[in-house]
Protein backbone atom coordinates (compact mmCIF):
# COMPACT_ATOMS: atom_id res chain seq x y z
CA UNK A 1 0.00 0.00 0.00
CA UNK A 2 2.76 2.30 1.06
CA UNK A 3 4.09 1.84 -2.75
CA UNK A 4 0.94 2.35 -4.25
CA UNK A 5 0.46 5.59 -2.28
CA UNK A 6 4.40 6.25 -3.62
CA UNK A 7 3.37 5.75 -6.64
CA UNK A 8 0.15 7.91 -7.02
CA UNK A 9 1.97 10.97 -5.14
CA UNK A 10 4.96 10.76 -7.75
CA UNK A 11 2.21 10.51 -10.57
CA UNK A 12 0.64 13.51 -9.47
CA UNK A 13 3.89 15.58 -9.35
CA UNK A 14 4.47 15.22 -12.62
CA UNK A 15 0.89 15.44 -13.53
CA UNK A 16 1.62 19.15 -11.91
CA UNK A 17 5.14 19.55 -13.37
CA UNK A 18 4.38 18.87 -17.00
CA UNK A 19 0.93 21.25 -16.54
CA UNK A 20 2.79 23.62 -14.99
CA UNK A 21 5.52 23.39 -18.22
CA UNK A 22 2.71 23.43 -20.32
CA UNK A 23 1.38 26.21 -19.10
CA UNK A 24 4.83 28.25 -19.13
CA UNK A 25 5.46 27.73 -22.89
CA UNK A 26 2.03 28.76 -23.46
CA UNK A 27 2.85 31.81 -21.95
CA UNK A 28 5.89 32.26 -23.66
CA UNK A 29 4.82 31.60 -26.99
CA UNK A 30 2.06 33.72 -26.52
CA UNK A 31 4.68 36.59 -25.08
CA UNK A 32 6.51 36.34 -28.35
CA UNK A 33 3.68 36.31 -30.81
CA UNK A 34 2.65 39.79 -28.98
CA UNK A 35 5.78 40.44 -29.09
CA UNK A 36 5.93 40.12 -33.57
CA UNK A 37 2.66 41.50 -33.80
CA UNK A 38 3.36 44.57 -31.78
CA UNK A 39 6.88 44.97 -34.13
CA UNK A 40 5.64 43.49 -37.40
CA UNK A 41 1.82 45.02 -37.62
CA UNK A 42 0.61 46.34 -40.97
CA UNK A 43 1.10 49.84 -41.59
CA UNK A 44 0.29 51.98 -44.27
CA UNK A 45 3.93 51.32 -45.59
CA UNK A 46 3.60 47.89 -45.37
CA UNK A 47 0.12 46.73 -45.95
CA UNK A 48 0.41 43.09 -46.52
CA UNK A 49 0.78 40.14 -43.56
CA UNK A 50 3.67 39.00 -42.43
CA UNK A 51 3.12 36.68 -39.50
CA UNK A 52 1.39 33.25 -39.94
CA UNK A 53 0.20 31.30 -37.16
CA UNK A 54 -1.95 28.02 -37.17
CA UNK A 55 -5.12 29.90 -36.67
CA UNK A 56 -4.56 31.50 -39.67
CA UNK A 57 -6.30 29.60 -43.31
CA UNK A 58 -3.31 30.62 -45.51
CA UNK A 59 -0.66 29.20 -43.19
CA UNK A 60 -0.14 25.79 -44.24
CA UNK A 61 -0.68 27.14 -47.91
CA UNK A 62 2.71 29.23 -47.12
CA UNK A 63 4.36 26.52 -45.26
CA UNK A 64 3.53 23.53 -47.55
CA UNK A 65 4.58 25.83 -50.53
CA UNK A 66 8.40 25.57 -50.11
CA UNK A 67 8.69 22.15 -49.03
CA UNK A 68 10.52 19.55 -51.48
CA UNK A 69 11.06 16.62 -49.63
CA UNK A 70 7.45 15.33 -48.41
CA UNK A 71 8.91 13.22 -46.20
CA UNK A 72 8.79 16.62 -44.04
CA UNK A 73 5.19 17.45 -44.82
CA UNK A 74 3.14 14.72 -42.54
CA UNK A 75 0.59 15.52 -39.98
CA UNK A 76 3.06 14.08 -37.29
CA UNK A 77 6.04 16.45 -38.60
CA UNK A 78 6.65 19.40 -35.65
CA UNK A 79 5.42 22.65 -37.18
CA UNK A 80 6.59 26.34 -36.62
CA UNK A 81 4.68 28.26 -34.23
CA UNK A 82 4.63 31.55 -36.46
CA UNK A 83 5.62 31.87 -39.60
CA UNK A 84 7.25 34.83 -40.72
CA UNK A 85 7.48 36.42 -44.16
CA UNK A 86 9.71 39.90 -44.19
CA UNK A 87 9.94 42.66 -46.90
CA UNK A 88 12.38 44.26 -45.31
CA UNK A 89 15.56 44.13 -43.19
CA UNK A 90 13.90 45.41 -40.62
CA UNK A 91 11.30 42.60 -40.62
CA UNK A 92 13.93 40.20 -39.80
CA UNK A 93 15.80 42.58 -37.34
CA UNK A 94 12.66 42.89 -35.40
CA UNK A 95 11.78 38.75 -35.33
CA UNK A 96 15.21 37.99 -34.42
CA UNK A 97 15.24 40.70 -31.27
CA UNK A 98 11.49 38.75 -30.44
CA UNK A 99 13.16 35.25 -30.87
CA UNK A 100 16.08 35.82 -28.89
CA UNK A 101 13.80 37.85 -25.69
CA UNK A 102 11.50 34.79 -25.74
CA UNK A 103 13.39 31.92 -26.36
CA UNK A 104 12.39 30.76 -29.51
CA UNK A 105 14.71 28.53 -32.22
CA UNK A 106 14.93 30.40 -35.80
CA UNK A 107 14.72 28.32 -39.01
CA UNK A 108 15.59 30.09 -42.05
CA UNK A 109 14.09 29.10 -45.59
CA UNK A 110 15.23 30.61 -48.66
CA UNK A 111 13.74 27.24 -51.18
CA UNK A 112 12.94 24.68 -49.37
CA UNK A 113 15.40 22.41 -50.96
CA UNK A 114 17.54 21.40 -47.91
CA UNK A 115 17.36 18.01 -47.92
CA UNK A 116 16.58 17.36 -43.97
CA UNK A 117 13.78 19.84 -43.87
CA UNK A 118 15.91 21.63 -41.44
CA UNK A 119 14.63 25.17 -42.83
CA UNK A 120 11.13 24.43 -41.53
CA UNK A 121 11.40 21.80 -39.15
CA UNK A 122 12.53 21.57 -35.26
CA UNK A 123 11.62 19.69 -32.40
CA UNK A 124 11.99 22.60 -30.05
CA UNK A 125 9.60 25.93 -30.32
CA UNK A 126 10.71 27.83 -33.47
CA UNK A 127 9.64 30.09 -36.13
CA UNK A 128 10.22 29.80 -39.83
CA UNK A 129 11.62 33.33 -41.51
CA UNK A 130 10.45 32.29 -45.15
CA UNK A 131 12.96 34.65 -46.99
CA UNK A 132 10.60 35.06 -50.26
CA UNK A 133 9.49 38.70 -50.10
CA UNK A 134 13.44 39.13 -50.27
CA UNK A 135 14.25 38.69 -53.73
CA UNK A 136 15.22 41.35 -55.64
CA UNK A 137 18.37 40.76 -57.70
CA UNK A 138 19.95 43.59 -59.55
CA UNK A 139 22.35 43.23 -62.37
CA UNK A 140 25.20 45.36 -63.13
CA UNK A 141 26.68 44.73 -66.54
CA UNK A 142 29.54 47.13 -67.07
CA UNK A 143 30.79 46.29 -63.93
CA UNK A 144 30.48 42.74 -63.93
CA UNK A 145 28.54 41.71 -60.29
CA UNK A 146 24.91 41.45 -59.20
CA UNK A 147 23.05 41.69 -55.44
CA UNK A 148 20.89 38.76 -55.35
CA UNK A 149 18.60 38.73 -51.70
CA UNK A 150 18.67 35.56 -50.30
CA UNK A 151 15.23 34.64 -51.25
CA UNK A 152 15.47 34.13 -54.95
CA UNK A 153 15.44 31.19 -56.75
CA UNK A 154 18.10 30.26 -58.78
CA UNK A 155 15.97 30.66 -62.06
CA UNK A 156 15.06 34.11 -60.97
CA UNK A 157 18.70 34.98 -60.73
CA UNK A 158 19.50 33.30 -64.28
CA UNK A 159 16.51 34.88 -65.48
CA UNK A 160 17.68 38.78 -64.40
CA UNK A 161 21.32 38.12 -65.66
CA UNK A 162 19.99 36.88 -69.24
CA UNK A 163 17.71 39.21 -69.26
CA UNK A 164 20.22 41.89 -69.16
CA UNK A 165 23.25 39.94 -70.96
CA UNK A 166 24.33 37.13 -72.95
CA UNK A 167 27.80 37.15 -72.54
CA UNK A 168 27.34 36.87 -68.22
CA UNK A 169 26.41 34.56 -66.55
CA UNK A 170 27.20 32.50 -62.62
CA UNK A 171 28.50 29.13 -61.77
CA UNK A 172 25.75 27.78 -59.35
CA UNK A 173 23.74 24.76 -59.65
CA UNK A 174 20.90 24.04 -62.40
CA UNK A 175 17.49 23.29 -60.60
CA UNK A 176 15.68 26.64 -61.02
CA UNK A 177 13.69 26.41 -57.88
CA UNK A 178 16.86 26.02 -55.75
CA UNK A 179 17.16 29.26 -53.13
CA UNK A 180 20.14 31.40 -53.47
CA UNK A 181 20.74 31.76 -49.66
CA UNK A 182 21.24 27.83 -49.54
CA UNK A 183 22.77 26.95 -52.38
CA UNK A 184 25.44 29.55 -51.95
CA UNK A 185 25.66 29.25 -48.26
CA UNK A 186 26.96 25.73 -48.69
CA UNK A 187 29.37 25.79 -51.75
CA UNK A 188 27.12 25.78 -54.94
CA UNK A 189 28.40 23.64 -57.58
CA UNK A 190 26.80 23.29 -60.95
CA UNK A 191 27.94 23.56 -64.87
CA UNK A 192 30.59 26.39 -64.55
CA UNK A 193 32.19 24.70 -61.72
CA UNK A 194 34.89 23.60 -63.35
CA UNK A 195 35.60 26.79 -65.39
CA UNK A 196 35.07 29.34 -62.60
CA UNK A 197 34.81 27.30 -59.25
CA UNK A 198 31.95 26.99 -57.12
CA UNK A 199 28.93 29.96 -56.61
CA UNK A 200 30.36 30.34 -52.76
CA UNK A 201 34.03 30.88 -54.67
CA UNK A 202 32.47 33.79 -56.58
CA UNK A 203 31.13 36.10 -53.66
CA UNK A 204 32.16 39.96 -53.52
CA UNK A 205 29.88 40.67 -50.09
CA UNK A 206 27.13 39.98 -48.34
CA UNK A 207 24.39 41.66 -45.70
CA UNK A 208 23.86 39.35 -42.81
CA UNK A 209 21.86 40.04 -39.84
CA UNK A 210 23.77 38.74 -36.92
CA UNK A 211 22.76 37.73 -33.40
CA UNK A 212 22.34 41.19 -32.15
CA UNK A 213 19.98 42.10 -34.90
CA UNK A 214 22.90 44.01 -36.55
CA UNK A 215 22.98 44.74 -40.15
CA UNK A 216 26.58 43.56 -41.19
CA UNK A 217 28.25 44.20 -44.39
CA UNK A 218 31.79 42.69 -45.29
CA UNK A 219 33.70 45.04 -44.22
CA UNK A 220 31.50 45.67 -40.59
CA UNK A 221 31.56 41.55 -40.32
CA UNK A 222 35.23 41.04 -40.59
CA UNK A 223 36.86 38.66 -43.08
CA UNK A 224 36.56 35.97 -40.53
CA UNK A 225 32.65 35.74 -40.60
CA UNK A 226 32.41 36.56 -44.36
CA UNK A 227 35.15 33.62 -44.51
CA UNK A 228 32.64 31.35 -42.61
CA UNK A 229 29.20 32.31 -44.38
CA UNK A 230 30.41 31.24 -47.88
CA UNK A 231 30.40 27.63 -47.96
CA UNK A 232 30.42 27.21 -43.93
CA UNK A 233 26.31 26.88 -43.30
CA UNK A 234 25.48 30.65 -42.83
CA UNK A 235 22.42 30.15 -40.46
CA UNK A 236 24.94 28.80 -38.00
CA UNK A 237 26.09 32.59 -37.83
CA UNK A 238 23.15 34.40 -38.71
CA UNK A 239 20.56 35.42 -41.20
CA UNK A 240 21.86 36.08 -44.90
CA UNK A 241 19.64 38.86 -46.54
CA UNK A 242 21.99 39.53 -49.32
CA UNK A 243 25.23 38.40 -51.66
CA UNK A 244 27.08 40.41 -54.03
CA UNK A 245 28.28 38.14 -56.79
CA UNK A 246 31.21 37.95 -59.34
CA UNK A 247 29.41 37.74 -62.47
CA UNK A 248 31.78 35.41 -64.77
CA UNK A 249 32.12 35.68 -68.77
CA UNK A 250 30.03 33.29 -70.96
CA UNK A 251 30.03 32.31 -74.87
CA UNK A 252 27.00 33.86 -77.17
CA UNK A 253 26.36 30.26 -77.54
CA UNK A 254 26.70 27.04 -75.67
CA UNK A 255 25.91 23.44 -76.28
CA UNK A 256 23.98 21.18 -74.61
CA UNK A 257 23.14 17.21 -74.43
CA UNK A 258 20.88 14.58 -72.59
CA UNK A 259 21.37 11.44 -73.94
CA UNK A 260 20.67 7.75 -72.28
CA UNK A 261 22.00 4.68 -73.28
CA UNK A 262 21.99 0.91 -72.30
CA UNK A 263 24.50 0.01 -69.27
CA UNK A 264 23.79 -3.27 -71.09
CA UNK A 265 25.66 -2.49 -73.91
CA UNK A 266 29.56 -3.23 -74.05
CA UNK A 267 30.61 0.45 -75.49
CA UNK A 268 28.46 2.36 -72.63
CA UNK A 269 30.96 0.97 -70.14
CA UNK A 270 33.52 1.57 -71.80
CA UNK A 271 32.00 5.31 -71.67
CA UNK A 272 32.28 5.21 -67.86
CA UNK A 273 35.18 3.39 -67.24
CA UNK A 274 36.39 6.35 -69.59
CA UNK A 275 34.52 9.03 -67.49
CA UNK A 276 36.47 8.07 -64.25
CA UNK A 277 39.61 8.55 -65.89
CA UNK A 278 38.78 11.36 -67.92
CA UNK A 279 36.12 14.01 -66.71
CA UNK A 280 37.93 15.78 -64.63
CA UNK A 281 40.84 16.83 -66.97
CA UNK A 282 39.34 17.67 -69.93
CA UNK A 283 38.66 20.89 -71.29
CA UNK A 284 36.94 22.82 -68.45
CA UNK A 285 34.57 24.37 -71.33
CA UNK A 286 32.95 21.17 -71.15
CA UNK A 287 31.07 19.34 -67.89
CA UNK A 288 29.59 15.92 -68.44
CA UNK A 289 27.26 14.23 -65.55
CA UNK A 290 26.32 10.85 -65.56
CA UNK A 291 23.21 9.47 -63.60
CA UNK A 292 22.31 6.22 -63.50
CA UNK A 293 19.17 4.78 -63.31
CA UNK A 294 16.61 2.01 -63.80
CA UNK A 295 13.66 1.64 -66.04
CA UNK A 296 11.29 -0.51 -67.55
CA UNK A 297 11.43 -1.47 -71.85
CA UNK A 298 9.68 -3.95 -73.61
CA UNK A 299 11.26 -6.24 -75.86
CA UNK A 300 10.59 -7.69 -78.91
CA UNK A 301 8.44 -10.29 -77.79
CA UNK A 302 6.34 -7.75 -75.29
CA UNK A 303 7.64 -8.91 -72.19
CA UNK A 304 8.38 -5.91 -69.78
CA UNK A 305 12.46 -6.01 -68.72
CA UNK A 306 13.85 -3.49 -66.06
CA UNK A 307 17.33 -1.98 -67.40
CA UNK A 308 19.75 -0.14 -66.22
CA UNK A 309 20.06 3.53 -67.72
CA UNK A 310 23.06 5.72 -68.03
CA UNK A 311 21.82 9.32 -68.60
CA UNK A 312 24.60 11.46 -69.85
CA UNK A 313 24.17 15.41 -69.48
CA UNK A 314 26.33 17.82 -71.05
CA UNK A 315 27.71 21.78 -71.44
CA UNK A 316 29.86 22.71 -73.33
CA UNK A 317 30.69 26.20 -74.05
CA UNK A 318 31.14 26.43 -77.63
CA UNK A 319 29.41 25.24 -80.48
CA UNK A 320 28.68 21.51 -81.79
CA UNK A 321 31.56 21.09 -84.38
CA UNK A 322 33.78 21.74 -81.29
CA UNK A 323 31.90 19.50 -78.98
CA UNK A 324 31.67 16.84 -81.34
CA UNK A 325 35.57 17.04 -82.13
CA UNK A 326 36.30 17.11 -78.51
CA UNK A 327 33.80 13.87 -78.10
CA UNK A 328 35.46 12.02 -80.41
CA UNK A 329 38.84 12.45 -78.74
CA UNK A 330 37.85 12.01 -75.44
CA UNK A 331 34.54 9.80 -75.02
CA UNK A 332 34.18 8.17 -78.38
CA UNK A 333 32.62 5.38 -76.92
CA UNK A 334 29.35 7.85 -75.92
CA UNK A 335 28.96 7.99 -79.99
CA UNK A 336 27.56 11.10 -79.69
CA UNK A 337 25.35 12.19 -82.62
CA UNK A 338 25.02 15.92 -83.88
CA UNK A 339 21.20 15.66 -83.77
CA UNK A 340 21.50 14.75 -79.76
CA UNK A 341 23.29 18.20 -79.17
CA UNK A 342 21.51 21.50 -79.30
CA UNK A 343 22.87 25.20 -79.69
CA UNK A 344 20.94 27.85 -77.72
CA UNK A 345 22.00 30.53 -75.25
CA UNK A 346 23.13 29.97 -71.57
CA UNK A 347 20.42 31.04 -69.72
CA UNK A 348 18.26 28.71 -72.11
CA UNK A 349 20.39 25.70 -70.99
CA UNK A 350 18.50 25.98 -67.57
CA UNK A 351 14.82 25.56 -69.37
CA UNK A 352 16.84 22.77 -71.18
CA UNK A 353 17.97 20.65 -68.02
CA UNK A 354 14.69 21.57 -66.16
CA UNK A 355 12.92 19.80 -68.77
CA UNK A 356 11.38 22.84 -70.24
CA UNK A 357 11.66 22.00 -74.20
CA UNK A 358 8.66 22.64 -75.88
CA UNK A 359 9.64 26.33 -76.51
CA UNK A 360 8.86 27.22 -73.29
CA UNK A 361 9.75 30.68 -72.63
CA UNK A 362 12.27 32.32 -69.80
CA UNK A 363 9.40 33.46 -67.95
CA UNK A 364 9.46 29.29 -66.84
CA UNK A 365 12.21 30.32 -64.93
CA UNK A 366 10.28 32.32 -62.79
CA UNK A 367 8.03 29.99 -61.22
CA UNK A 368 8.73 28.56 -57.54
CA UNK A 369 7.03 25.25 -58.48
CA UNK A 370 9.62 22.52 -59.36
CA UNK A 371 8.65 20.52 -62.68
CA UNK A 372 9.83 17.70 -60.78
CA UNK A 373 8.26 15.76 -58.13
CA UNK A 374 10.56 14.63 -55.94
CA UNK A 375 8.12 13.00 -53.28
CA UNK A 376 9.53 11.81 -50.35
CA UNK A 377 13.25 11.09 -50.75
CA UNK A 378 16.51 10.49 -48.53
CA UNK A 379 20.26 11.05 -49.88
CA UNK A 380 23.81 10.76 -49.38
CA UNK A 381 27.05 11.79 -50.54
CA UNK A 382 31.04 10.60 -51.14
CA UNK A 383 33.82 11.79 -53.19
CA UNK A 384 35.99 9.52 -54.74
CA UNK A 385 39.82 10.40 -55.17
CA UNK A 386 41.01 7.12 -56.84
CA UNK A 387 38.68 5.08 -59.97
CA UNK A 388 36.19 2.54 -58.74
CA UNK A 389 36.96 -0.46 -60.16
CA UNK A 390 34.65 -1.85 -62.71
CA UNK A 391 33.11 -4.78 -60.72
CA UNK A 392 32.73 -2.63 -57.90
CA UNK A 393 30.73 0.24 -60.21
CA UNK A 394 28.79 -3.18 -61.38
CA UNK A 395 27.76 -4.00 -57.85
CA UNK A 396 26.62 -0.79 -56.82
CA UNK A 397 24.42 -0.01 -59.81
CA UNK A 398 23.05 -3.48 -59.59
CA UNK A 399 21.42 -2.67 -56.31
CA UNK A 400 19.35 0.20 -58.48
CA UNK A 401 17.63 -3.29 -59.59
CA UNK A 402 16.47 -4.15 -56.40
CA UNK A 403 12.63 -4.28 -56.66
CA UNK A 404 12.30 -2.98 -53.21
CA UNK A 405 14.17 0.11 -54.18
CA UNK A 406 11.25 2.35 -56.07
CA UNK A 407 12.67 5.37 -57.77
CA UNK A 408 16.68 5.76 -57.40
CA UNK A 409 19.16 7.43 -58.92
CA UNK A 410 23.08 8.07 -58.47
CA UNK A 411 24.76 10.96 -59.63
CA UNK A 412 28.07 11.65 -60.45
CA UNK A 413 29.40 15.40 -61.22
CA UNK A 414 32.98 15.48 -62.44
CA UNK A 415 35.48 18.22 -60.21
CA UNK A 416 38.92 19.31 -61.72
CA UNK A 417 39.31 22.52 -63.26
CA UNK A 418 39.36 25.76 -61.66
CA UNK A 419 38.51 23.42 -58.50
CA UNK A 420 42.10 22.15 -58.54
CA UNK A 421 43.12 25.63 -58.01
CA UNK A 422 41.32 26.68 -54.84
CA UNK A 423 43.36 25.65 -51.81
CA UNK A 424 41.67 23.31 -48.94
CA UNK A 425 41.12 26.63 -46.70
CA UNK A 426 40.34 29.05 -49.09
CA UNK A 427 36.36 29.07 -47.99
CA UNK A 428 34.65 26.78 -45.54
CA UNK A 429 33.89 24.44 -48.86
CA UNK A 430 37.15 22.39 -48.56
CA UNK A 431 36.58 19.05 -51.57
CA UNK A 432 39.41 20.51 -54.08
CA UNK A 433 42.41 18.94 -55.39
CA UNK A 434 42.53 15.28 -55.47
CA UNK A 435 38.58 14.67 -56.34
CA UNK A 436 38.13 13.52 -59.18
CA UNK A 437 34.28 13.55 -58.54
CA UNK A 438 31.54 13.54 -56.14
CA UNK A 439 28.48 11.13 -56.07
CA UNK A 440 24.95 11.63 -54.59
CA UNK A 441 23.03 8.88 -54.05
CA UNK A 442 18.97 9.65 -53.74
CA UNK A 443 16.25 7.19 -53.46
CA UNK A 444 12.54 9.20 -53.62
CA UNK A 445 8.83 6.88 -53.10
CA UNK A 446 5.51 8.12 -53.07
CA UNK A 447 3.71 6.68 -50.00
CA UNK A 448 3.27 10.21 -48.15
CA UNK A 449 3.41 9.35 -44.04
CA UNK A 450 3.91 5.49 -44.70
CA UNK A 451 6.77 5.00 -42.00
CA UNK A 452 7.18 1.54 -42.84
CA UNK A 453 8.16 2.71 -46.85
CA UNK A 454 10.01 5.38 -45.64
CA UNK A 455 12.29 2.98 -43.51
CA UNK A 456 12.47 0.37 -46.28
CA UNK A 457 13.95 3.09 -48.53
CA UNK A 458 15.86 4.99 -45.98
CA UNK A 459 17.59 1.40 -45.04
CA UNK A 460 18.02 0.30 -48.90
CA UNK A 461 20.20 4.37 -49.61
CA UNK A 462 21.91 3.21 -45.96
CA UNK A 463 23.37 -0.49 -47.64
CA UNK A 464 24.05 1.14 -50.56
CA UNK A 465 26.61 4.03 -48.57
CA UNK A 466 27.97 1.14 -46.21
CA UNK A 467 28.83 -1.05 -49.51
CA UNK A 468 30.84 1.86 -50.84
CA UNK A 469 33.16 2.67 -47.63
CA UNK A 470 36.16 1.35 -48.72
CA UNK A 471 36.39 2.71 -52.18
CA UNK A 472 35.45 6.52 -51.53
CA UNK A 473 37.66 9.16 -49.29
CA UNK A 474 38.65 8.40 -46.25
CA UNK A 475 40.08 9.84 -42.89
CA UNK A 476 37.36 11.99 -43.13
CA UNK A 477 34.67 10.31 -45.55
CA UNK A 478 34.22 13.58 -46.90
CA UNK A 479 30.31 14.68 -47.99
CA UNK A 480 29.33 17.85 -49.13
CA UNK A 481 27.09 20.11 -47.11
CA UNK A 482 24.33 20.89 -49.13
CA UNK A 483 23.60 17.16 -49.88
CA UNK A 484 22.77 17.68 -45.68
CA UNK A 485 22.70 13.93 -43.93
CA UNK A 486 21.46 13.95 -40.32
CA UNK A 487 22.61 10.10 -40.32
CA UNK A 488 26.49 11.06 -40.00
CA UNK A 489 27.27 11.15 -36.46
CA UNK A 490 24.20 9.13 -35.50
CA UNK A 491 25.60 5.88 -35.59
CA UNK A 492 29.17 6.58 -36.32
CA UNK A 493 32.00 7.98 -34.62
CA UNK A 494 35.91 7.59 -35.57
CA UNK A 495 36.95 8.36 -32.40
CA UNK A 496 35.04 6.35 -29.73
CA UNK A 497 31.82 6.21 -28.30
CA UNK A 498 29.30 9.33 -29.07
CA UNK A 499 27.77 8.68 -25.47
CA UNK A 500 30.94 9.80 -24.24
CA UNK A 501 31.43 12.95 -26.01
CA UNK A 502 30.62 16.50 -25.10
CA UNK A 503 28.94 18.11 -27.91
CA UNK A 504 31.54 19.80 -30.07
CA UNK A 505 33.41 16.41 -29.89
CA UNK A 506 30.20 15.00 -31.33
CA UNK A 507 29.63 17.60 -33.93
CA UNK A 508 33.52 16.82 -34.89
CA UNK A 509 32.39 13.82 -36.51
CA UNK A 510 29.84 15.85 -39.10
CA UNK A 511 32.27 18.49 -38.99
CA UNK A 512 34.66 16.95 -40.43
CA UNK A 513 33.40 15.72 -43.25
CA UNK A 514 31.43 18.48 -44.35
CA UNK A 515 34.41 20.60 -44.11
CA UNK A 516 37.79 18.46 -43.08
CA UNK A 517 40.33 20.59 -41.33
CA UNK A 518 38.29 24.20 -41.53
CA UNK A 519 35.96 22.97 -38.87
CA UNK A 520 38.21 24.42 -36.37
CA UNK A 521 37.99 27.75 -37.44
CA UNK A 522 34.33 27.43 -38.07
CA UNK A 523 34.02 27.27 -34.44
CA UNK A 524 36.86 29.65 -33.39
CA UNK A 525 34.29 32.12 -35.69
CA UNK A 526 30.53 30.90 -34.05
CA UNK A 527 32.28 31.67 -30.32
CA UNK A 528 33.28 35.07 -31.27
CA UNK A 529 30.21 35.70 -33.24
CA UNK A 530 27.73 33.96 -31.37
CA UNK A 531 28.58 32.72 -27.99
CA UNK A 532 25.11 31.93 -26.51
CA UNK A 533 24.81 29.74 -29.60
CA UNK A 534 21.55 31.36 -30.91
CA UNK A 535 21.72 30.35 -34.32
CA UNK A 536 21.38 26.87 -33.14
CA UNK A 537 19.97 23.83 -35.00
CA UNK A 538 20.85 19.70 -35.68
CA UNK A 539 24.51 20.15 -37.18
CA UNK A 540 25.36 23.68 -36.38
CA UNK A 541 28.50 24.70 -35.85
CA UNK A 542 28.93 24.86 -32.11
CA UNK A 543 30.62 27.38 -30.44
CA UNK A 544 33.42 26.30 -27.63
CA UNK A 545 31.30 26.46 -24.37
CA UNK A 546 33.51 29.01 -21.51
CA UNK A 547 32.95 28.61 -17.87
Amino acid sequence: MKYFALSSLFAKILIVLFSTSLADLEHTREDFLQCLVTRLSPSTYNPQPIIYTPNNSPYYNVLNSSIQNHRFSSPFTPKPYVIVTPFTPTHVQNTVYCSEKHGMQIRTRSGGHDYEGLSYVSNVPFVVIDLRNLSSISVEVESKYAWVQAGATLGELYYRIGEKTGNLGFPAGDCHTVGVGGQIGGGGYGYLTRKYGLAADNILDAKVIDAKGRVLDRKSMGEDLFWAIRGGGPSSFGVVLAWKLRLVPVPPTVTVFDVRRNMEDNATRKFVHQWQLRANKVDDDLTIYITFQSNSSIDKKGNKKIILEAAVRATYHGGIDKLLQLMQEEFPELGLLRQECTEMRWVESFLYFNSFRNGESLDALLSRTSYFNLSSFKAKSDYVKKPIPDDVLEGMLRRLLEEEVGQARIDVFPYGGKMDEFSESTIPFPHRIGNLYMIHYLVNWQEEGNLTASKKHITWVRRLYNYMTPYVSKNPRATYLNFRDLDIGMNENEDGPTSTLDNIAKARIWGRKYFKNNFNKLIRVKTIVDPTNFFTYEQSIPPIVTH
